[in-house]
């Protein structure tokens, strides 16, 4: 509807000698001052030596000339704005829209053809799966179901530090004391303890000269493969770890399409800053540098191969991005990671642009913020560092005391206290716009009630029992187009149900999944108050039907809406 009116707007323009290439059309804040409203008006007045209020009012009569069926009326208000009402037909005809196209309410075809790869979540064997990754994973799996819901074949990517001092550290405290870790116990209990080898080591390599220069000779082990009892404990460890995220990932639905690992892109990328040098990179002091600022004033130098040889994180995004671009040649290749990576990831940027000039306008760079408990408190409620995987469980945990006395099976409570668990922590995310940081309040996340995933879902069960109870009283209908007996009055909840493929589409392109947060909070939130003020399930009533079938259209979009932020619909709760 957004679009047919943006071209009515032109076509008037036009008529009236106005050529324009877009259209700012929004929906008013007060849903009673109209369901569209332009400026154009207020724009264009100086250019034709008229008011405002008078070409608006010119731009209305030209519309007004082959009104469309689905806009009842056009008012001028304030200025000069022109606010569009949409018609009792076009309300109820986006109802059956959404019943008829189901799962494929709010696809939309902007990257119909496309192939997109995103790369998230980036945890590090041999290291805890901490709260960034947990971050990175709830915006890279939104995003990621965002492109696919825009017609993107989507391909899932992770990249992992599998080489460096952190697995040294770990390695070195387990050389010491080889009866620290129980290797009977399961991956996330062995990985748990892998990582508190790693904390351990870090520490000793801070504080202790010697056993820094023991951790450095490990880490060279480590690259050159040449200690065999070295190669034993990587082996395994980097196994276990990368087994331990796996458990991780199936809680929090993500499967990834490909595994990149540091070990595997650093000589791809050093062989191709090395081919480069007096081209792109410069040789100061030993070392491989590129002076990005000589093409970028905003940019700085940076390192790409130590004096010792050694490739940096910098050698090793070249090797990745140009296997990326091998391997799947994307149409998109889109990146998501932690804010302070943001300079040094536009300085590789810049460098692969000179190297390949036609993956530049391909690649896109998503930053997020950081997460704090808002309790300012660093552990876990078991009294552990937290970490995301140790606030994943608190969820869980917490859910499955609230789902404890209900009348459910056991199955049942433990399904839903994964579920919800999940949704508290990714709402958390995913509500607020990716660059800003986040104050993580864990009882808030949790409550069934407001601005939470769980108060979503709860509303979505509601709904779906609504749902339940019309079916057992035969009051459901299959042909939606039999929906005749439908209300003079339109409701909230209909001026708000046919935007949300209009929120889709502006999620992909901002690539920012809050816009879809924010509008099933907003949706929840009237359906509620049409739930408590409406009698919908009435046999002697001729509009229960469709007040059902509004429910149904509910249903169904809260659903592809959660499913969009990662977040599945449970049944019961």
């Amino acid at each position: 509807m957004k679009e047919k009116l943006e071209e009515q707007i032109k076509i008037a323009l036009q008529n009236l000698g106005i050529e324009t290439e877009s259209i700012v059309l929004e929906h008013p804040a007060d849903i009673s001052n109209g369901d569209y409203s332009t400026n154009v008006a207020l724009v264009y007045a100086k250019q034709l030596s008229t008011s405002p209020r008078d070409l608006a009012e010119k731009i209305k009569e030209e519309i007004e000339k082959d009104l469309p069926k689905e806009i009842e009326k056009i008012e001028i208000a304030g200025a000069g704005f022109i606010n569009f009402y949409l018609s009792r037909e076009f309300f109820a005809d986006s109802v059956k829209d959404i019943l008829n196209q189901k799962d494929n309410w709010g696809k939309n075809k902007l990257l119909a053809g496309k192939k997109v790869m995103v790369e998230y979540t980036q945890p590090n064997p041999f290291k805890p799966f901490h709260i960034g990754h947990l971050m990175s994973n709830a915006i890279g799996e939104s995003i990621s179901r965002v492109v696919e819901f825009s017609g993107a074949k989507t391909i899932r990517a992770n990249y992992q530090g599998d080489v460096g001092p952190h697995v040294a550290k770990a390695i070195y405290i387990i050389l010491k004391d080889k009866d620290m870790i129980d290797r009977s116990q399961s991956a996330s209990v062995v990985a748990y303890w892998i990582g508190k080898a790693y904390s351990l080591g870090s520490d000793a390599y801070d504080n202790d000269p010697e056993v820094k220069k023991e951790i450095d000779t490990i880490n060279q082990n480590i690259y050159s493969r040449s200690d065999e009892e070295v190669n034993k404990i990587y082996d395994w460890g980097k196994k276990v770890t990368l087994e331990a995220f796996e458990e991780i990932y199936e809680l929090l639905g993500t499967k990834f399409d490909y595994y990149f690992f540091e070990s595997a892109m650093a000589p791809i990328g050093q062989k191709i800053v090395r081919e480069n040098v007096g081209k792109v990179f410069s040789e100061s002091d030993g070392a491989i540098v590129f002076h990005a600022e000589e093409y970028d004033p905003k940019l700085h130098t940076r390192v790409f191969i130590t004096s010792q040889g050694v490739p940096l994180y910098e050698t090793k995004e070249i090797g990745l991005t140009v296997a990326k671009f091998e391997k799947e040649n994307p149409d998109i290749s889109i990146v998501t990671t932690a804010i302070e990576q943001g300079e040094y990831m536009k300085v590789v940027a810049k460098a692969i642009s000179l190297i390949h000039p036609n993956y530049e306008s391909r690649m896109k760079h998503v930053t997020h913020g950081m997460m704090r408990l808002s309790s300012g408190k660093m552990s876990s409620r078991k009294g552990n560092v937290v970490t995301g995987e140790s606030l994943l469980q608190d969820s869980t945990d917490v859910i499955r005391e609230k789902v404890a006395e209900r009348d459910l099976s056991v199955e049942e409570k433990e399904e839903i206290a994964k579920i919800v668990g999940v949704s508290a922590l990714k709402y958390s995310i995913l509500r607020s716009s990716i660059g800003s940081n986040i104050i993580y309040d864990f009882d808030k996340s949790i409550s069934f009630d407001g601005d939470s995933g769980p108060y979503l879902q709860y509303t979505a069960v509601r709904a779906n029992s609504v749902i339940k109870k019309a079916e057992s009283l035969q009051l459901l209908i299959t042909d939606y187009q039999l929906l005749n007996q439908i209300p003079e009055e339109i409701t909230v909840l209909e001026k708000l149900l046919y935007r949300f493929p209009e929120v889709v589409a502006h999620a992909y392109k901002e690539l920012e999944p809050h816009h879809i947060a924010t509008f099933l909070t907003e949706l929840a939130s009237a359906f509620n108050a049409f739930y408590a003020n409406t009698i919908i399930i009435d046999k002697d009533s001729v509009y229960s039907p469709y007040r059902v079938a509004l429910v149904e259209a509910f249903h169904q979009t809260m659903k592809n809406g959660l499913w969009l932020l990662g977040i599945k619909t449970p049944e019961k709760m």
